[in-house]
């Protein structure tokens, strides 16, 4: 795999390089809530600029149906690009089209575009090769060079991630070499103990990584809505808790592996419970109290581990050398829900262990509730892609980009 580093030895002034960047942040209206994955981009595009070329920028947010949608406008992520550089950043308001065309043969050396919503052309995320191929034919004609700097779609087989490095000259960025570095670490000569930590709503979201962990890590922690599934495998009741059934023989099987293999799974002792889900735009305050973990109620919603649970899992990953955390513990964002979500952060900050944090909702959690980035070893830009990089599997984005 080619890095930006060679790409930049070889020269760049004047040319065109098209960056996939992975720009896909939450939005309040038009308001940004968390430009994390902007700024994890920077250091890229700023280095081109800096070079002298002509940088097209274009990303995915959100998921239109394939055609415009306002809502979806990433004109407020080139604004904040623009803010993050220092400099006027050019936006087209289509992504191969007139305007496109336009804002890029209008570009200057060291200057930086953004493209539309590459998703509001439905040939992006299309299953048919052909029409997949059709639009990454037109992305091409942007540009001279391609910079795969998007590790949040690296997962995806679309065509601004798989069909158009095979166009273009391509290169890794930064972010996507900083990415793949950091997940070798927790697959080749590891260093033990090796704790992971998952949560988040659903087991059926972790399968994959969960079966091929059980063959690396020394101990894995489970919190989140997918707990649940987990207490009522062994019998116990979960009352109104997210509860996925069809999981259960699944969850025996991997209990009992574990065992065998001596493998620690930890799950809540205690539990933060409510009668319903709270309401996350007033924050009200809930109806909640704490139950041991195998007497939850009747008509009681477990939405976050306990203090019990906190302390033990503080214990389990205050001797770790190595720490892998996806998915948060709770309803992080109501305050009556969020103290087990801290607690793992809190914990990751305490240990000398190589934390890292798996991008999705636990990169944004680590954020929002206040605490330094650089506190953690790293922290990815994508949940997704980070997964099924554990998982073993072979992503389309990182394959386009190796020769």
């Amino acid at each position: 795999m080619k890095t930006i580093d060679e790409l930049l030895t070889e020269g760049v002034a004047g040319r065109r390089v098209f960056v996939r960047a992975d720009l896909n942040v939450p939005l309040d209206g038009t308001t940004i809530t968390d430009d994390g994955r902007i700024r994890a981009v920077v250091p890229t595009i700023a280095k081109l600029a800096e070079a002298g070329a002509r940088v097209v920028v274009a990303s995915h947010l959100g998921r239109p149906k394939g055609a415009p949608d306002p809502a979806f406008s990433l004109a407020p992520v080139a604004a904040r690009l623009g803010e993050l550089l220092g400099a006027d950043v050019a936006f087209a308001t289509d992504t191969v089209g007139d305007s496109a065309r336009s804002v890029v043969a209008g570009l200057t050396d060291g200057q930086v575009a953004v493209v539309e919503n590459l998703r509001f052309n439905a040939g992006e995320t299309s299953k048919d090769d052909a029409e997949r191929g059709a639009f990454a034919d037109r992305l091409a004609e942007l540009a001279d060079v391609y910079v795969g700097d998007g590790f949040g779609a690296v997962h995806r087989k679309h065509a601004s991630v798989f069909d158009l490095p095979a166009r273009l000259p391509h290169y890794a960025g930064y972010l996507i070499a900083t990415e793949v570095g950091v997940l070798k670490k927790l697959t080749t000569d590891v260093k033990r103990p090796y704790a992971v930590v998952l949560g988040g709503a659903k087991v059926s979201d972790k399968l994959g990584v969960i079966d091929h962990l059980l063959e690396r890590a020394d101990r894995i922690l489970i919190g989140g809505g997918m707990a649940y599934t987990f207490l009522k495998a062994q019998g116990h009741e979960v009352g109104s808790s997210l509860l996925q059934e069809d999981q259960i023989p699944a969850v025996q099987e991997y209990l009992r592996r574990a065992e065998a293999k001596g493998v620690e799974f930890v799950l809540p002792v205690d539990v933060v419970v409510a009668p319903a889900f709270p309401d996350l735009k007033t924050k009200a305050p809930a109806d909640a109290t704490t139950v041991a973990a195998d007497a939850i109620p009747a008509g009681q919603m477990g939405l976050d581990n306990g203090p019990e649970t906190n302390k033990l899992y503080a214990s389990k990953l205050a001797d770790a050398a190595t720490v892998f955390w996806n998915g948060p513990m709770g309803v992080f964002e109501h305050p009556d829900f969020a103290d087990g979500t801290r607690a793992v952060a809190q914990a990751l900050v305490d240990s000398p262990a190589f934390s890292v944090v798996g991008g999705g909702d636990s990169a944004a959690a680590v954020r929002i509730l206040g605490f330094d980035e650089n506190a953690f070893g790293h922290i990815s830009t994508g949940g997704g892609a980070s997964l099924e990089y554990l998982e073993g599997k072979t992503l389309p984005g990182l394959a386009a980009l190796e020769d």
